[in-house]
């Protein structure tokens, strides 16, 4: 019997439509993080309890075991129940739009409209895919075009193309290149195949072009596993960015400079 094995290999065309789906359900994961974070917080189970009891007293719904014997004791249960439907829509309403929002921007930016031809116009830029057993795991893109800073989205009517069907795009290095994605399918991150993702990507970044100075990467609190990679390669905070969802979660940007990704490199 043949042994499962994983590989990392760059994007094609026929993986296109794949990716874009999981670049999309990669945006939207945090929403899940993010409720199940609001669903434990102090705060709110204790409000959750208060407007429950409160509702059981109004409805006289407080156990009587003497009337209605063993079963006496779930007649409280529906005001639970009731009230927690409430607040897991409500948690979900408050934390679901700046994350849809995200996601709607992130799936019209340029990169994703001819992903081949966009992460082909720097020697330093990729996208690459893991995959186990021949099956999508996870995948990652670093952009290291003159493009890489911008986060612009692409307007209708806007997008020019060759004659043999592919976007026309400039080429060229930036200075410091950009993650633009990086996800882990959830039961492989214990393994840790996001740091096997990461180092090849910038293993190919930094060997490919000498005028690349660093790679930078953005980090969530709702995305620990991309943070803890960021952080054991080296990567350093360089500034904060914008809050999201109902407790306002603290996004930021973390930057790999080439000199720290070398003295470790020269170490191997």
């Amino acid at each position: 019997m043949v042994e499962p094995t994983a590989r990392i290999r760059p994007v094609q065309t026929a993986d296109e439509r794949l990716v874009r789906f999981m670049v999309g359900k990669a945006e939207m994961e945090p929403i899940a993080i993010a409720n199940r974070k609001l669903y434990t917080n102090p705060l709110v189970l204790a409000l959750w309890v208060g407007l429950s009891c409160i509702f059981v007293q109004y409805m006289h719904w407080w156990p009587k075991p003497e009337e209605h014997g063993f079963m006496g004791y779930f007649s409280p249960i529906p005001a639970f129940g009731a009230f927690s439907f409430v607040f897991m829509f409500g948690i979900d309403w408050l934390n679901r739009w700046d994350f849809e929002e995200r996601s709607a921007h992130v799936l019209r930016r340029p990169d994703l409209v001819d992903i081949p031809t966009y992460y082909s116009r720097s020697p330093s830029s990729g996208f690459w895919i893991l995959e186990y057993d021949d099956r999508f795991i996870g995948m990652i893109a670093l952009d290291a075009s003159l493009d890489a800073e911008a986060d612009n989205q692409v307007e209708r009517g806007t997008i020019k193309k060759d004659r043999t069907g592919h976007v026309k795009m400039s080429k060229g290095t930036a200075k410091v290149a950009t993650i633009r994605h990086f996800y882990v399918d959830e039961p492989y991150r214990p393994v840790g195949m996001q740091d096997d993702l990461l180092e090849h990507a910038l293993k190919h970044a930094f060997s490919a072009e000498a005028k690349l100075e660093g790679v930078r990467a953005a980090e969530s609190p709702l995305r620990n596993y991309v943070g803890d990679a960021l952080r054991k390669y080296g990567f350093e905070l360089e500034k904060k960015t914008e809050r999201v969802g109902a407790l306002r979660w603290q996004d930021s940007v973390r930057i790999l400079h080439r000199t720290r990704w070398s003295r470790p490199m020269e170490k191997q």
